[in-house]
């Protein structure tokens, strides 16, 4: 079946940065539709592990595929990725607004035989439908004039979302997508996520530290502190066993009262 092909493998990774092991052999399937979350410790190597899984940072050993192909030849198929980092760091001065920064998420192969400017007037048609839907869809519409300085830090979250929703993904990839969100932010986030997931089919891949988030809404967890510690479905992998052996002594689950 077609649904037992992995939309992302990994197998035996491992990232130095400098002389410090960050990430030592990790391996791991994500099967599609599934949404998986990645939790440890500040400093287990859990931002390391995305960045490496996107090529976005060298790796010492291993391999990943996505699709079924190397992470090096994904080719026209890196457009099928979404990414929300961590920080998303930019000049706030900068005069690009959120429509104009969705819309760099859009791309449209142009067919060999296709005349350029015959085309151009129709392509533009489509990527202004296209980001204005992806802004709908994520409750963002009415800040399409305002400048991404102005936003706020829930308001950034949902048109990086939408970014990643401009164009058909496979898999959406979140390096703590709900850092600098209050509690209600970031459930109302985690609830849309997981309506978007349903209707456009992705797999998700999420670093998180919201233990209790997680359990609610993640198929799957990697606890991780440099190697991988357990994987599991959360009612396994969150057990106060296998958090004790992920985050050592010490370690208190926050649970939300809503």
């Amino acid at each position: 079946m077609t649904n037992d092909i992995p939309i992302l493998k990994v197998e035996g990774l491992t990232v130095y940065q400098g002389s410090y092991l960050a990430v030592r052999d990790v391996s791991f399937e994500l099967l599609p539709g599934t949404d998986t979350a990645i939790v440890g410790p500040n400093g287990a190597g859990k931002s390391t592990l995305v960045k490496a899984v996107l090529d976005l940072i060298p790796r010492s050993a291993g391999t990943i595929e996505i699709l079924g192909r190397p992470i090096s030849r994904l080719g026209h198929l890196r457009h099928t990725l979404g990414y929300m980092p961590q920080n998303f760091i930019f000049d706030r001065s900068f005069p690009i607004s959120v429509s104009e920064l969705v819309g760099l998420g859009w791309t449209k192969e142009r067919k060999k035989k296709s005349s350029f400017f015959s085309k151009l007037g129709r392509q533009d048609r489509e990527k202004s439908a296209a980001v204005t839907e992806a802004l709908r869809r994520t409750d963002a519409y009415h800040l399409q004039h305002q400048a991404i300085g102005t936003l706020s830090g829930g308001q950034l979250k949902r048109v990086l979302l939408a970014y990643c929703l401009v164009m058909p993904r496979k898999l959406l990839v979140l390096d703590e997508a709900f850092a600098g969100v209050d509690v209600q932010g970031a459930a109302d986030f985690y609830a849309l996520l997981n309506e978007l997931k349903r209707e456009e089919g992705w797999t998700v891949l999420q670093v998180s530290h919201d233990i209790d988030m997680v359990n609610r809404h993640c198929d799957r967890v990697l606890c991780l502190n440099q190697s991988i510690v357990c994987t599991g479905k959360p009612e396994i992998a969150l057990s106060p066993q296998n958090l004790l052996a992920t985050y050592g002594p010490g370690f208190s689950r926050y649970q939300h009262q809503h």
